[in-house]
């Protein structure tokens, strides 16, 4: 049983990367054997769009011929059994990083000859996503659709998804150090300290699911 983080966030012991790591905690102490990537560590490009995994082979790519930091990855993502990308939410959407790993992730699995069926093998998908955003405001900022729109594309593609949503997160240990006057420290802090622990935990428990039932 092999299950592999993504971390799409460039903030190493940050929310995101704390949340995948409990995921990884949860999924080890289930007996699956666990690996985390960090994205930003590497140098990579998107899809490029060169078609090379829909060549006209016996037998058919169905995989990236793209060569680069990324290659290892996505081989990686293709043999686990189940398969956690955790990303910050920037200006409304996931971070460059995180969408340039789904494009060539998906993409290569991409069947133009018939959509309902993609090429993907069947595993296991979590998603989390961070967020400095309240949960009040999430209609108002399109996150819902947002949310909605990748779960579905990970449902499509591989048979299975769950979303872990982290909002109002802590930006910063000493929010006096920056202009960030809008926010209320004290509120942000002691959220971190009450709220954010409860979803440790249902990141941990989504590790030990992913790995019992991959």
């Amino acid at each position: 049983m092999k299950v592999l983080a993504i971390n799409g966030s460039p903030r190493k012991g940050w929310n995101t990367d704390t949340l995948l790591k409990k995921v990884l905690e949860g999924a080890a102490s289930a007996g699956a054997e666990t690996e985390m990537v960090h994205l930003y560590d590497l140098t990579f490009s998107g899809c490029v769009s060169c078609l090379g995994c829909k060549l006209q082979k016996e037998p058919r790519p169905n995989r990236c011929i793209l060569r680069d930091d990324l290659t290892a990855v996505l081989d990686k993502a293709h043999e686990a059994d189940a398969v956690i990308l955790g990303s910050p939410i920037y200006f409304s959407e996931i971070t460059g990083e995180a969408r340039s790993f789904l494009e060539r992730f998906l993409f290569q699995y991409l069947n133009y000859d018939d959509y309902s069926k993609p090429l993907s093998p069947a595993k296991r998908i979590g998603l989390i996503f961070t967020m400095n955003c309240p949960e009040s405001l999430f209609e108002q900022m399109g996150y819902n659709a947002l949310f909605q729109r990748y779960e579905g594309w990970m449902r499509l593609y591989f048979g299975h998804c769950e979303t872990l949503i982290c909002s109002d997160t802590l930006q910063a240990k000493d929010y006096s150090r920056y202009h960030l006057g809008r926010f209320d420290a004290e509120a942000k802090r002691l959220r971190h300290e009450t709220v954010f622990p409860q979803d440790c935990q249902k990141a941990f428990d989504l590790g030990i699911r992913l790995a019992q039932n991959a």
